[in-house]
């Protein structure tokens, strides 16, 4: 089973997208927008910006996890994952997204 990117909104009246792998977890998760619209901007921009290595970020959290977020070429972050337990979880993390998202349907939820 091939990925999707979920929206929902939230009870703040927000919009959010997951992108979720085939086995339905999520590997991308965004931040709220005020409107549907501007969501499925943030899913275009996740396609568009995925295709380079550089425009991911891999942090470490202070509980020692491993993490990435997806920026745009202007820095601003898109997208940021889960918490791995090892960089080599990240990295599969990072190609899932790369795998996925160019090709996700969008799903409402």
């Amino acid at each position: 089973m091939a990925g999707k990117f979920e929206i929902k909104v939230g009870s703040n009246g927000e919009h959010y997208f997951s992108l979720k792998a085939g086995n339905g977890l999520v590997i991308l998760g965004s931040e709220g927008y005020r409107a549907r619209a501007s969501c499925l901007n943030g899913i275009e921009s996740v396609r568009k910006h995925c295709a380079v290595d550089g425009n991911f970020e891999r942090k470490t959290a202070k509980n020692g996890k491993n993490y990435f977020t997806l920026n745009a070429s202007n820095g601003q972050v898109i997208g940021k994952s889960q918490m791995y337990a090892s960089a080599a979880s990240c990295e599969k993390g990072i190609a899932s997204v790369k795998a996925n998202a160019p090709t996700a349907p969008i799903a409402e939820s």
